[in-house]
């Protein structure tokens, strides 16, 4: 799973065959999450504190993970996303 960002021991990722909606997956410890681009819709369950870190990510990368969500369906490689600070 190719990790495009990495911050306070939350782990993103992007699947280049993977279905849709446009979506990212978290991994935070033992928590595995789903999170779609256009709704924030959350499937799985990861930390309320930790969700509210990802949220203000994803508000700051939008375009970003857009881009990625597209390069990966075009069979590219998805491009590394800064973290949050």
């Amino acid at each position: 799973m190719p990790e495009i960002c990495r911050f306070f021991g939350i782990i993103i990722s992007m699947f280049a065959d993977d279905h849709n909606p446009p979506h990212f997956h978290i991994r935070y410890g033992d928590y595995n999450a789903i999170i779609t681009l256009d709704k924030g819709i959350v499937k799985g369950e990861i930390p309320g504190s930790v969700l509210k870190q990802v949220f203000r990510w994803m508000d700051l990368h939008k375009v970003e993970l857009s881009e990625n969500w597209n390069r990966l369906q075009n069979g590219q490689e998805a491009k590394k996303i800064n973290p949050l600070n």
